[in-house]
Formats: structure tokens, sequence, C-alpha cells
């Protein structure tokens, strides 16, 4: 294998064209995403996303990565990708870490589209509507992973799939789960065509969670924190229900980890 390029500055066009995906204007201009991190650019290799560009910072690998992430270079090279070193400094530019590992990856964003979405029968779908925290959408998807869930769908006004943050809060996930973007309409009609049951997450529900029944095909919807779900997901839902709680003060429950219960919940019933 050739010895890669090496780059110091800081201020090079290319580190600055790189740091440029960490805006989503950027992202959705180029068709590009920019994957940080050792694990996630592993997760988004096996997952066969189209790799352009491997940037690697040897110096700030942590300890007991060198194998890995040699390991990571010969592989992303053999695929045809262009590999970078570059300094410290250079890396802390495009990196959103406060303490960066040294691997980055230039991908090409992949579909996301419905007509893309392929499921089992009797899928158990997560829709996330309108949620704008990365970190929440990232933890919901790898959450999500671990609960077996079939797809997941984004809807509404929220954070795009290829925000960095998502990335890093999904441990990789969202390469290994069948997602797609849409608007809530599209997706209305996608889960109306596919009869699947809608089961909408919402406090003023009189069903708790554990009631509900998530056997077969269903759909469970969550919005944001702020807003919550809009009346058109309600009137569509089969079913609403709400999480209980015997809090003191606290009137609601984190986004991320109202998912969890519920997700948690369909598949103890669907496991069962």
């Amino acid at each position: 294998m050739p010895s890669p390029r090496r780059i110091d500055s800081a201020r090079n066009p290319l580190v600055k064209e790189v740091a440029g995906l960490k805006v989503r204007r950027e992202r959705d201009r180029t068709g590009r995403i920019l994957i940080e991190g050792l694990r996630e650019a592993e997760r988004a290799a096996e997952a066969g996303l189209t790799l352009e560009r491997l940037l690697l910072a040897p110096e700030s690998w942590p300890d007991g990565s060198l194998e890995t992430a040699e390991a990571l270079e010969r592989a992303v090279a053999s695929r045809g990708a262009d590999v970078i070193h570059l300094s410290p400094d250079a890396f802390r530019r495009l990196s959103l870490r406060e303490r960066p590992d040294g691997v980055a990856v230039v991908a090409l964003s992949p579909a996301r589209t419905l007509e893309r979405l392929t499921l089992p029968d009797d899928p158990l779908v997560l829709i996330l509507d309108g949620i704008e925290k990365p970190g929440n959408v990232g933890a919901l998807l790898r959450t999500a992973d671990a609960a077996g869930v079939d797809g997941v769908l984004l809807t509404g006004e929220g954070t795009d799939l290829g925000n960095p943050n998502v990335i890093r809060a999904s441990m990789g996930s969202v390469f290994a789960l069948p997602i797609a973007a849409a608007s809530a309409a599209e997706a209305r009609t996608w889960l109306r065509a596919r009869r699947l049951r809608v089961v909408a997450t919402t406090p003023r529900a009189d069903l708790a969670h554990w009631q509900a029944d998530y056997r077969g095909g269903v759909a469970v919807v969550l919005g944001s924190e702020h807003v919550g779900l809009g009346a058109a997901w309600l009137d569509c839902a089969d079913q609403r229900v709400r999480i209980p709680m015997h809090a003191r003060l606290a009137d609601s429950l984190n986004v991320g980890v109202a998912g969890a219960v519920v997700l948690f919940e369909a598949m103890r019933q669907r496991c069962g």
C-alpha cells in the first residue's frame, strides 16, 4: 500500500471542505456525510457505504487502537478510497469532539427513500416525527436496533440522519437499520397501504403503554419533546398510549427514554 499523503495545516482547502460537512446545508448540497470515530467508521464500512476519503491523525489515536485503525486503513484503501493523514491540529478543524480519536470518513449519503425500504411481514416500525435534537435521534436509533425494530421513518422538520451527532449517538446503528426519511403525510399513506396499526405516544392518552397491542404489523410514533405529536398523527392512530409516572416534579420523560420504554415493551410482547 503506498504511503498516504499528509496534511499538517488546518487551513488546507481539503480540511476546510471536509469541515463544512458538519453543517447540514453542505451535506444537502454535496450529498456527502462526515463520519467521525473509529467505531462509527468501521460500521459504515461494514454496512457497505461508499467511502470517498479516510482521514487519519495517527498521533491522536488512543492507546490500544493502533491495530484496529491500521486494519481499517487497509480495508478502506483496498476499496479505492483516498487515505489522508492529518496533523492533530488539522484533524481538530473537522472534528466535533472534545477528544477526537483521529479517525473520520467522508461517505456518500445513503439513499433513504420509502421506495427503498424493505421490511419483513408484520414489521415493527418506529416513526420519529419532528425530533430536532440529534443526540435524541441517535439514541433512539441505537435503542431501535437493540429492540429489534425492523425499520425507522424520520418525518417532519427534525434533524437529518447525516448529522455527525446522530451518527455518534447511534454508535453506528444508523448504518445497520433500514431507515427512510419522508414527509409525515407520505409516511401515513405508506402505513395505510401496508395496513400497519399505529400506536401514538401522548401524555393525554388513557391507555398505559403496556396495555397496547404491539404484535403483528405495527408502527410506534414518537413526537418532539417540545410539541409532541400533531393532530394528524393522533387522529390516524389505532391506539394512543402514555407512560405512567409517579413524579414529584417531572411532567415528562426525555424522548429517548420514552422511546426505550415503549419499544422494549413491544419487544417483550413480540418475543414472549
